[in-house]
């Protein structure tokens, strides 16, 4: 992945599990999430946390963040006091966010040894969190991105099924682009062997306009590329929208019928972005 190029796959790692987390540096994700919080046991905190600073001493060979544990517990004080300064850290991912202020407050004690900020990622966990996304989501520039966690959330809202999320996801979708950060990733499929139901779930979510999911497993990761990647077919209609558009400012129409105006142009050329992932 380039360095232009918005993540698609992430991968969860416990955090006090070395192994795990070097198979999933070399999974092909993207992007590596070491869970310090909801994957560790309160009695495995202070070892996962001094494996994962052991391992953000040196800069991995992918982008590693940090899932830090409840901002308002006793542990996340220290996770941001030791993991901080570390040249390795790409972000932190901050759970149960439900105001700005969780996110200020992270962003004033979260300092890299070389200064600056570090890359701050907020979870939305509850209605409370839902309904504050857009003040969440513009409450700080070291904040790069908004998702939900989709578990907590399920249950606070008492959603039997999936089509139950929409709404909440189409909320975060709005309050990133009105925040001007990316669209959001989709939360994890928890059942791994259900193919199936994740590329379902990853249409789903492509529709709904969120990009990229994060995983629980390596096996997932091929199938929410693909689910968000354009097809041949999404690629050559772009193509023609854009030639189309070439050299002339105005709209007009496709042989096919279909309109080309500023706002379809875009489209294409974002579709057009996401094909570079297959050249």
């Amino acid at each position: 992945m380039t360095a232009d190029l918005l993540p698609l796959t992430w991968l969860y790692a416990p955090g006090d599990r070395p192994e795990v987390v070097a198979k999933a540096l070399v999974s092909g994700a993207d992007v590596v999430l070491v869970d310090l919080e909801d994957a560790v046991a309160p009695h495995r905190k202070e070892y996962a946390r001094s494996a994962t600073a052991d391992l953000l001493a040196e800069t991995p060979p992918v982008p590693v963040h940090v899932r830090v544990n409840a901002l308002d517990g006793p542990f996340c004080d220290a996770d941001l006091k030791t993991l901080s300064p570390l040249r390795g850290l790409s972000g932190l991912r901050l759970p149960k966010v439900t105001s700005r202020h969780d996110v200020v407050r992270v962003a004033a004690n979260a300092t890299p040894a070389e200064g600056g900020t570090i890359p701050l990622y907020a979870l939305l966990e509850s209605a409370l969190g839902i309904e504050q996304a857009y003040s969440i989501a513009s409450a700080h520039r070291a904040l790069r991105g908004i998702s939900l966690g989709e578990s907590d959330l399920r249950a606070d809202l008492g959603v039997r099924d999936e089509t139950g999320l929409d709404w909440s996801r189409a909320r975060l979708v709005v309050a990133a682009r009105a925040a001007g950060l990316p669209p959001p990733a989709q939360s994890v499929y928890p059942d791994i062997r259900d193919v199936e139901g994740l590329a379902s779930s990853c249409a789903r979510g492509r529709a709904l306009g969120v990009l990229g999911r994060a995983a629980i497993h390596p096996r997932q990761l091929p199938i929410i590329e693909r689910a968000y990647l354009p097809t041949p077919a999404e690629v050559d209609s772009a193509e023609a929208v854009i030639r189309a558009a070439a050299g002339d400012p105005g709209a007009q129409a496709l042989p096919d019928g279909r309109f080309v105006d500023a706002a379809v142009v875009t489209g294409a050329r974002r579709t057009l972005a996401l094909a570079q992932r297959l050249a």
